[in-house]
C-alpha cells in the first residue's frame, strides 16, 4: 500500500513539472485560411494563433510545421505562408507570455498540399453547325472549393505547338459558373481555361487546348489530295495550307487527344505536309498561320480493311453534284457496288459509283459501300447551305423593306407640306378678302375701271408671298421659296 502511494505521488509530481508554466483553462487555437480540403503548391495561407487570456501584444507566437519552426513567420499572432511541394503535414502554434511564465499550445492542424492542378476543358459541340453556340466547361479539382473560372481563346504561336491566350469577353475577373457560352462562332477555333481563388489570386495551370472545328473555308483553307476521307495506311497523302499568310503549320488532333504538328507525322515542304504512312486510325487536321488564323478542318481515317468508301473530305454545297465510290486495295474502282445511307440501301445495281446530281440536306448522313461481301467503314457526308441562294432570298426582302420605308417617309413629308400650304393659302385668302372689303369703302373706282376695260397691264403691283416651315413650335418667316402665289392689284386712274 505504501509503495502504491509513493508511485501516485511521483506521477503527480512529474505531471506538475511537465506542466510548469501552463495555466489551467488557457488554450491556443490555430486557424488556417483558406481551409480548403486540398491546398496547392505556391498557394498562400494565413496562420492565426488565438489565446483565451490577455491581449495579443502580451504574447509571443511560434508556428511549427512537421515539428520544425516556420522561419518565415515571426512572433506575431498571424503569419502569411506560401506552401511548397513538401508542405503537407501537421501544424501547430505556441503562445508564450512576455512577462509571466505562461505557455499555451494549440491542437494539431493537418494540411494536405498537392502539386498545382490542371483543369479539364470540354467543348460542345466539337464540329460547328449553322447558328449553333459553343459551350465551354472547365472542371477543376474539388469544384466546390471557391474557384472562379477564366476563359481564353488560343492564338497560334509558330513554329512550335504553343499558343498565346486571349481573355474572352466578360471573364477578366473570372466567372462563378464553370461554363461559358460562345455565340456566333463560325470557324475553327481553340480555347483554354484555368481556375483561380484567394487574395492574392492563386491560379491553376492552363487547361490543355480544346478545339471546335468547322468544315467551311475561311481566310485560310486546307486542301487534301487525294480528296477523300478514308485512306489505306500505305497511301501517300498531301495536305496543303492556303491563304494570305507565308507561315503555316499543319496540326493534327487524334482520338487519344494528342496534339501534334506535321514534323511529328509527316514531311514539311513549305505550306504543304506530305504524309507517306499513316499510323493513326482517325484524326482531325487543320492549318494554323503565324497571323493567328485557323483553316477549315478535315476528318481523315486510316483503314486496314480491304475496301474503303470514296467520299469528299469537305462538305458538299447544297445543289452541287457529288460522287461516291468504292475502292479495293488491289484496284481503283469496283463494279456491282451497294451503297448505304444511315442504314438504308440507296443503290443496288451494276454501277460502280453513286452519283447525286444536286445534293440536298436529305443526302447528308453516314454512308458506306459493299462489294462481294466486303463492307467499307462508314463516313459522314455533310451538306452545307448554298450562300448565294440564301443571299438571293434575303436581298429582295431587304430591298423591299427599304423601298417601303422610303415611300412611307415620302408620303408623310408630302402630307406635312400640304397641310401647311393649305393653312397659308387660307390665311392669304382671308387677308385678301379683308383688304378687298376695305377698298370697297375707300376706293370705289377700282372695280368700275376694271369693268370698263381699262388697260390691265398699266400700274400693276405684284406681291410675292413666300412660305417656309421651320418645324414644330416655330413661326412662319420669309425664306427659300416653297410655292409662289401672285396677287394682282389694279389701281384706277
Amino acid at each position: 500500500m505504501g509503495h502504491t502511494s509513493l508511485c501516485v505521488l511521483g506521477l503527480l509530481l512529474l505531471n506538475k513539472l511537465l506542466n510548469c508554466g501552463r495555466a489551467e483553462g488557457l488554450d491556443a487555437v490555430l486557424t488556417v485560411k483558406p481551409n480548403w480540403p486540398t491546398l496547392f503548391h505556391r498557394e498562400s495561407v494565413t496562420f492565426t494563433c488565438d489565446l483565451t487570456e490577455g491581449k495579443d501584444t502580451d504574447w509571443k507566437y511560434t508556428f511549427t510545421g512537421n515539428g520544425s519552426r516556420l522561419s518565415l513567420c515571426g512572433t506575431e499572432k498571424s503569419c502569411s505562408y506560401k506552401l511548397m511541394k513538401n508542405s503537407s503535414g501537421d501544424y501547430q502554434c505556441t503562445g508564450r507570455h512576455k512577462s509571466r511564465n505562461l505557455t499555451a499550445e494549440s491542437k494539431i492542424v493537418t494540411l494536405n498540399v498537392a502539386v498545382n492542378s490542371r483543369p479539364v476543358l470540354t467543348v460542345s459541340p466539337s464540329w460547328l453547325s449553322a447558328g449553333a453556340s459553343v459551350t465551354l466547361k472547365c472542371s477543376a479539382e474539388d469544384p466546390s472549393a471557391g474557384w472562379r473560372f477564366y476563359w481564353y481563346k488560343a492564338i497560334p504561336k509558330l513554329p512550335n505547338n504553343s499558343y498565346s491566350y486571349e481573355l474572352l469577353p466578360g471573364s477578366s475577373s473570372g466567372t462563378e459558373q464553370d461554363s461559358y457560352i460562345v455565340h456566333g462562332q463560325k470557324h475553327t477555333a481553340g480555347y483554354v481555361c484555368r481556375a483561380g481563388r484567394g487574395d492574392p489570386v492563386f491560379y491553376t495551370f492552363y487547361s490543355k487546348p480544346k478545339f471546335v472545328w468547322s468544315g467551311d473555308f475561311h481566310l485560310a483553307s486546307l486542301r487534301v489530295s487525294p480528296d477523300r476521307v478514308q485512306h489505306f495506311p500505305s497511301e501517300f497523302v498531301s495536305l496543303s495550307c492556303e491563304g494570305n499568310s507565308t507561315d503555316w503549320r499543319m496540326m493534327r488532333f487524334t482520338k487519344a487527344e494528342r496534339l501534334s504538328n506535321c514534323s511529328d507525322f509527316g514531311t514539311v515542304n513549305g505550306s504543304t505536309c506530305n504524309v507517306h504512312n499513316f499510323t493513326n486510325n482517325t484524326a482531325v487536321y487543320w492549318c494554323e498561320s503565324g497571323s493567328g488564323q485557323f483553316s477549315n478542318a478535315v476528318n481523315i481515317t486510316v483503314q486496314n480493311k480491304n475496301i474503303i468508301l470514296l467520299s469528299p473530305v469537305h462538305p458538299v454545297t447544297e445543289g452541287h453534284p457529288v460522287t461516291l465510290g468504292c475502292k479495293c486495295r488491289t484496284e481503283n474502282l469496283v463494279f456491282n457496288v451497294l451503297f448505304y445511307r444511315n442504314g438504308h440501301l440507296i443503290q443496288n445495281d451494276t454501277r460502280r459509283q453513286l452519283n447525286i446530281s444536286e445534293a440536298s440536306k436529305s443526302d447528308e448522313g453516314f454512308h458506306w459501300c459493299e462489294h462481294s461481301g466486303n463492307v467499307s467503314p462508314q463516313s459522314w457526308v455533310a451538306v452545307k447551305l448554298s450562300r448565294p441562294e440564301t443571299s438571293s432570298v434575303i436581298l429582295p426582302v431587304i430591298i423591299g423593306l427599304v423601298c417601303g420605308m422610303s415611300i412611307l417617309l415620302l408620303l408623310w413629308c408630302c402630307c406635312r407640306k400640304s397641310k401647311y400650304l393649305l393653312f397659308a393659302r387660307t390665311m392669304l385668302s382671308q387677308k385678301t378678302n379683308q383688304n378687298a372689303a376695305n377698298q370697297d369703302g375707300s376706293q370705289s373706282k377700282v372695280h368700275p375701271s376694271h369693268q370698263s376695260g381699262a388697260d390691265e397691264t398699266s400700274d400693276g403691283i405684284y406681291s410675292l408671298i413666300q412660305i417656309k416651315y421651320f418645324g414644330s413650335g416655330e413661326k412662319y418667316s420669309p425664306g427659300p421659296t416653297v410655292e409662289t402665289v401672285y396677287s394682282e392689284v389694279k389701281l384706277g386712274p
